[in-house]
């Protein structure tokens, strides 16, 4: 989990995949235009981009996935039935795990073997409170197979050892051996995969403070001992920057890129004030929606500038960008503990998951996993619980409008927007991607950052030859909108039919403060 310090952008970037925007006071009703070209495919949008984040961070693990086996809360082998399936439903690919800054001061050994025999630790990071260790491997793995996601573990530079790191895969990925036994004689016999493993987490901050020379150096050495088995490969993701610091990025490749085969980004959207966080995430006004979504373009920015420090060491693209933690950082909700980082979800928060999601799609090349932070009731979260309720957010929509990039052909789109502005905060009006999924349908991301007005958008389907068109629609009436356990439906997708295709082009009129995909047949 990253402390981090905004940088105040005024005026912003670069849209999804190619954009200008002229000098406007507003929108002022001025159209957009764009174009995809569907004979220059672009890249996989790797479904790994669709990572999910669980720490053990608030009611995040504890309450948010566990229940325990016992609980009245319906439950498999301990994690609740509810939260299961609606992140089946997302198809989530992959979830990072067990941190985050917890990660690097979280030892293995601790969260194995009968659970009444867990040592029971203090959180240092996460509000001081107990941590029982219910959850250790065994239990991540159960999450896992019941999600049917993908392992990314983060392993523990911090005050680990390289020898604690290696028994550690050892003990998931080992057909044979003592540790394999032991394994065995904890309920699991045969041995688990590990596509993705986290050297470390944030070396620069809470991971151990770290120079860049000195924790590529680090990573070396403990990368050598990250070992998989015959047959298997485990990819090796560095801890890489915050936000814009590419000299770290350069030195780490530059050290250590030839042992990896990931580096990792953190960047997460503050508005005006820095840290740490102080916005409400609830009771704010257009200039703080207009604040906060110009200072997530930023995201544009950051990955352009860290894709050119790796080019330098790495021109052929080997390595991948992993923006592992991204998303929105706001005061906690009045009345939870300021250590659990729980804050309400709206309709600024869909805007923040579509234009990164739209960001991803134009440097799909370097980009290759991304995971926004976190999935249950911490931050820009999917889902919230409390007792045996639960309410899935605005932000777990968007994710469930864009499955169909998982995976995806990118098709490079040009998108020509009028600037949204207000007060000192500017950015593109129009945000967009476009891919062509696995099944071989081509569908359309877009979205409108402007809270009052309408937006037509006009795409020229070049070497595409579609005729019909089908979307949906994520809006609602205010931009602080947001679901609630007494109203957990304020905000959702609908049937959308404000677009047309007419001799080679897509119409589409977009509503104000809105997220609309669409499915061209």
């Amino acid at each position: 989990m990253i402390k981090t310090i905004r940088n105040t952008a005024a005026a912003m970037l670069l849209g999804a995949t190619a954009l200008s925007a002229p000098a406007l006071a507003d929108t002022n009703g001025q159209p957009t235009t764009a174009s995809i070209d569907a004979d220059a495919e672009g890249p996989v949008y790797d479904k790994a981009m669709f990572t999910q984040f669980a720490e053990h961070l608030g009611t995040g693990i504890y309450g948010g996935l566990w229940v325990g086996k016992d609980s009245e809360i319906p439950n498999t082998n301990g994690f609740r039935n509810d939260v299961v399936g609606a992140l089946r439903d997302l198809s989530v690919p992959v979830i990072r795990w067990p941190g985050g800054c917890f990660a690097d001061e979280y030892h293995w050994r601790e969260g194995i073997g009968p659970q009444n025999e867990r040592p029971v630790k203090v959180n240092t990071h996460w509000g001081g409170v107990t941590e029982p260790n219910e959850v250790g491997t065994h239990e991540f793995f159960e999450l896992v197979r019941q999600v049917g996601a993908e392992a990314y573990v983060a392993g523990n530079v911090g005050n680990g050892t390289p020898q604690e790191m290696a028994e550690w895969v050892e003990y998931m990925t080992a057909p044979a051996g003592t540790l394999a036994d032991l394994r065995a004689e904890n309920g699991h016999p045969e041995p688990w995969d590990v596509p993705y493993f986290g050297i470390g987490n944030e070396l620069w901050g809470c991971g151990g403070n770290m120079r860049p020379e000195y924790a590529a150096d680090v990573t070396r050495r403990y990368a050598t001992f990250i070992k998989a088995p015959a047959d298997t490969k485990i990819l090796k993701i560095a801890a890489g920057a915050n936000n814009d610091d590419y000299n770290w990025t350069e030195t780490m490749v530059r050290v250590a890129g030839n042992m990896l085969d990931g580096l990792s980004l953190h960047y997460y959207t503050l508005p005006e004030g820095g840290w740490p966080p102080k916005a409400d995430p609830v009771n704010f006004d257009e200039t703080g929606w207009a604040d906060t979504l110009a200072a997530t373009w930023r995201m544009d920015e950051f990955i352009a500038g860290h894709s050119a420090a790796m080019d330098k060491h790495d021109p052929e693209k080997r390595l991948f960008l992993a923006v592992d933690e991204w998303g929105a950082w706001y005061a906690q909700d009045p009345g939870t503990h300021p250590g659990f980082l729980r804050q309400q979800n709206t309709m600024r928060d869909a805007l923040i998951a579509a234009i990164n999601l739209d960001i991803f799609a134009k440097h799909a090349d370097r980009v290759r996993m991304s995971a926004i932070a976190q999935m249950v009731n911490v931050l820009q979260a999917m889902i919230f619980t409390e007792g045996d309720q639960m309410v899935l957010t605005p932000t777990y929509h968007v994710f469930e409008m864009y499955k169909p990039w998982q995976d995806a052909t990118v098709l490079p789109i040009a998108i020509d927007t009028p600037t949204y502005s207000h007060g000192e905060f500017s950015l593109p009006a129009v945000s967009g991607s476009a891919v062509r999924a696995r099944d071989g349908k081509v569908h359309v991301g877009l979205s409108n950052a402007d809270p009052d007005e309408a937006n037509s958008v006009t795409i020229d389907l070049d070497g595409l030859d579609a005729s019909r068109v089908t979307g949906r629609i994520l809006t609602a009436p205010a931009i602080n909108s947001h679901n609630s356990f007494d109203n957990p439906e304020a905000v959702k997708p609908a049937s959308f039919s404000a677009a047309r295709i007419r001799n080679g082009k897509l119409s589409v009129t977009l509503p104000a403060k809105s997220v609309v995909v669409l499915e061209l047949q």
